[in-house]
């Protein structure tokens, strides 16, 4: 069973990658919410905040997850959630778990927040981007942005001749899980 500081551990190369290079990661990740950005103010993250709203989460999952303040080009404050999912294998509650998030930073702090993912998974068809219910007199329908590391994998030039910091990552991830694949089962 994983530890909370094995957990911490593992998540912290995602967490500080992202805090470093946090504009390229959206340049590479998610080119159309980068657009949106005024990249010219500072853009801070909101560690305490998504605490705040976080604290209940499950324990022992292996996910990164950023709460950041940025301004559009308009003028306007936006906060994004991006939500880097590291576990092996799909979860069901995915798509639950990011409306949720989505309604607590929006309850607690009365920001909406842009939220995307990236799916670090092996699983070709789990590619949740949305979550609803429908009753009579009401509905909701909560969609958000995601990107799936595999995905990369038919695009390997493309990732060797990028100057973004996030190719060489997702190249590396990509390999890591080739090596695993092929690893004997102890």
């Amino acid at each position: 069973m994983t530890s909370e500081r094995e957990r911490v551990d593992n998540d912290s190369p995602w967490k500080e990658i992202l805090e470093a290079y946090f504009p390229e990661a959206m340049e590479f990740f998610f080119p159309q919410t980068a657009a949106l950005i005024n990249w010219k103010r500072p853009h801070e993250f909101l560690d305490k905040e998504f605490q705040q709203i976080a604290r209940n989460a499950e324990q022992g999952r292996r996910y990164a997850d950023k709460l950041v303040k940025v301004w559009q080009i308009k003028g306007e404050e936006i906060w994004l959630l991006i939500h880097v999912e590291i576990q092996a294998k799909p979860e069901d509650n995915f798509a639950e778990r990011m409306f949720s998030y989505n309604l607590r930073i929006f309850d607690r702090f009365a920001k909406p927040a842009i939220s995307l993912a990236i799916l670090c998974d092996t699983d070709p068809t789990w590619r949740p981007n949305q979550y609803s219910y429908n009753y009579s007199d009401t509905s909701v329908h909560f969609q958000f942005g995601t990107i799936k590391l595999l995905d990369y994998q038919n695009r390997w030039t493309e990732l060797e001749n990028s100057n973004n910091p996030f190719a060489t990552v997702v190249m590396a991830h990509l390999k890591t899980q080739q090596t695993i694949d092929i690893l004997p089962a102890l």
